[in-house]
């Protein structure tokens, strides 16, 4: 099984495209072309600046605080294999895991700030003991997603 989350790390950098025009076409409209008159529902120009600027610093540092990353998952033959990178304003140096099926020894998923940055840790059996790679962010991936990851993982993992 391979799967990533592409679709979802698209439509996050064209939201936050999307926003990026519609502040420019205000700041445009208010300051340049003075189009619209203030103030406008009792906020002055300022206030709304504020306002606006506000929601796209808060879209544009969502992915940097909640750690999403993009991930490719794929269990074909006979490894386990994560690449995954930060998706944010500023990409992350791109990263791989490589896991022989045979020396999976599982895997732990920690949740923080109340279940909104989850990660994954994976553990592989070496002849000195058990490595425990970086966690892998899976803030990003949908509902669907984790679920088939997890799947996926649960047939490798030994029996507890």
């Amino acid at each position: 099984m391979t799967f990533d989350n592409s679709k979802t790390i698209i439509s996050l950098r064209i939201k936050l495209f999307a926003a990026t025009i519609l502040l420019l076409a205000y700041l445009a409209l208010a300051f340049v072309i003075k189009m619209i008159k203030f103030p406008l529902l009792g906020i002055s120009d300022t206030g709304w600046t504020i306002i606006f600027v506000g929601i796209w610093v808060v879209l544009a540092l969502m992915p940097m605080f909640l750690n999403y990353q993009y991930i490719s998952y794929s269990d074909e033959e006979d490894q386990i294999v994560f690449r995954y990178f930060t998706s944010g304003i500023v990409g992350g140096k791109k990263n791989s895991v490589q896991i022989n099926k045979s020396s999976f020894s599982g895997y732990k998923i920690d949740s923080r700030f109340f279940g909104l940055i989850q990660s994954i840790i994976l553990f592989q059996r070496l002849q000195q003991g058990i490595a425990k790679y970086p966690p892998v962010h899976i803030s990003a991936l949908t509902r669907e997603e984790k679920a088939k990851l997890i799947r996926s993982l649960n047939q490798y993992s030994p029996p507890a």
